[in-house]
């Protein structure tokens, strides 16, 4: 029951999943220059997709963006570790095609016998029939199924972040090598990457625009979130304790990384991009005044942290969750023969080398799974995996050291930190979830 059967093939007898997994191995003119040109150019051939991860997410923009993206997407798997989120995932994902006024049966094609629940529930989905995978799970479970993913054979939308910790960012830069050798695509979630007016920002910064880089400010601050997820604030009875804290999942370090991790890493990685590359340091410092309730788990709801990035360039990060505050979402950078701003919406420099960018523009949420797609239709390799990983780790550390008060440097994260966050096996049991951490107090690992 867990495979589903593709029986269509041509005339001459070369199937969907031939092509799919042909063109990814040897380029895509060597198939076109055959008996599937005309169907494929046509449009025909389907891009078959599961899902692991019912909730807001990926029933909401994760499978609805993608099938937006482009034509000739199926869903046909879904899977999720609660039968509630399963039973509720077809008509979530139905009403929210039907307000992308995306053709319903044509995309939706999951049946019972494809519909998995448990913990064990992404095997299933990566047993059937499909191309390419949509993880949109808690980070926490990401790197483990990554690998089974690239393990089975299958292309990889990745929703960011990849990981919460250390170990984990270690696994999903290995399991990236792997899916090179393979030749099989990772896309991460990182959406920003495909705004048109960032990328043509960053090409200005990185051909000199604005001269080396001496400094900047990446800010985020916004809303408290006390909302979020409702109907999980009160444990239920019949929840055990790591239940509750997987439908909290936001609110719980393990689970989520902390709003540095989970949220805040779009902006890091707009950083990051702007610099070519990681930290090398940080320092950081946080706590938690407002979001002090159980049902917020054990995160901060502020943190700040220094970021120093190679030729003694240091870039202050600040970030909060609070409501009433102001609010901000931005990257500024100082540089020899100018200054650059970049927010989610636009961009420009000034100073020598002004520049404004006043092309055409994109929805990054949609494009980021068309890049998908197309790489994999056409065989162009594309792994977005280490980097990622790097920015997913970016954030950790300066979770880390806001947890500790401790600076620590990028080396020592990446290659001696013992950190590895959760239960040691992974059962729907009991599992006290570690206290608010206190800088100064809490252990650095």
């Amino acid at each position: 029951m867990d495979k589903i059967s593709n029986q269509a093939t041509s005339s001459t007898g070369f199937s969907r999943r031939d092509f799919i997994r042909t063109s990814a191995a040897v380029g895509v003119s060597a198939i076109l220059a055959g008996t599937r040109q005309a169907a494929y150019a046509g449009g025909s051939d389907k891009i078959r997709v599961g899902l692991i991860g019912c909730g807001g997410r990926g029933t909401g923009a994760g499978i609805i963006d993608c099938a937006t993206s482009s034509k000739g997407v199926e869903l046909v798997a879904i899977g999720d570790v609660f039968q509630d989120y399963i039973d509720a995932a077809p008509q979530r994902i139905k009403n929210n095609l039907k307000k992308r006024k995306l053709a319903v049966d044509e995309i939706y094609k999951v049946t019972p016998e494809t519909s998995f629940v448990g913990l064990d529930a992404y095997k299933k989905v990566l047993a059937c029939d499909i191309d390419m995978v949509i993880l949109t799970t808690p980070p926490y479970f990401r790197p483990v199924q990554l690998k089974a993913a690239i393990d089975a054979g299958k292309h990889v939308f990745i929703e960011k972040p990849v990981a919460v910790d250390p170990a984990g960012v270690r696994s999903i830069i290995a399991t990236s090598e792997v899916a090179t050798k393979k030749g099989l695509n990772i896309v991460a979630g990182t959406q920003m990457r495909r705004a048109r007016h960032i990328m043509a920002i960053m090409k200005e910064i990185h051909n000199g625009a604005m001269g080396d880089i001496v400094g900047g400010q990446c800010v985020r601050c916004g809303g408290g979130m006390l909302n979020w997820g409702s109907k999980s604030k009160t444990r239920k009875s019949e929840w055990s304790e790591i239940e509750w804290q997987i439908r909290r999942w936001l609110f719980v370090n393990w689970l989520s990384g902390d709003f540095i991790v989970e949220q805040h890493v779009h902006n890091l990685d707009l950083l990051n991009w702007a610099m070519q590359g990681p930290p090398v340091q940080c320092m950081g410092m946080g706590g938690r005044q407002v979001r002090t309730g159980p049902q917020y788990g054990n995160i901060f709801d502020h943190i700040a942290v220094e970021y120093l990035y190679p030729n003694d360039v240091r870039v202050e990060y600040m970030g909060s969750q609070i409501d009433g505050v102001s609010s901000r979402s931005d990257l500024r950078l100082a540089g020899t023969k100018g200054k650059a701003y970049v927010d989610f919406a636009e961009g420009k420099i000034e100073g020598e080398n002004p520049f404004t960018y006043d092309g055409p523009s994109v929805k990054p949420n949609v494009q980021e799974y068309a890049d998908l797609i197309t790489s994999i239709r056409e065989g162009k390799h594309i792994n977005e995996g280490k980097r990622i990983a790097e920015t997913t780790l970016t954030a950790i550390m300066g979770r880390m050291s806001a947890y500790t008060g401790r600076a620590l440097k990028w080396d020592w994260v990446m290659n001696a930190s013992k950190l590895k966050l959760g239960p040691d096996k992974m059962e729907l049991g009991s599992f006290t979830m570690e206290p608010v951490a206190v800088p100064g107090k809490t252990t650095l690992i």
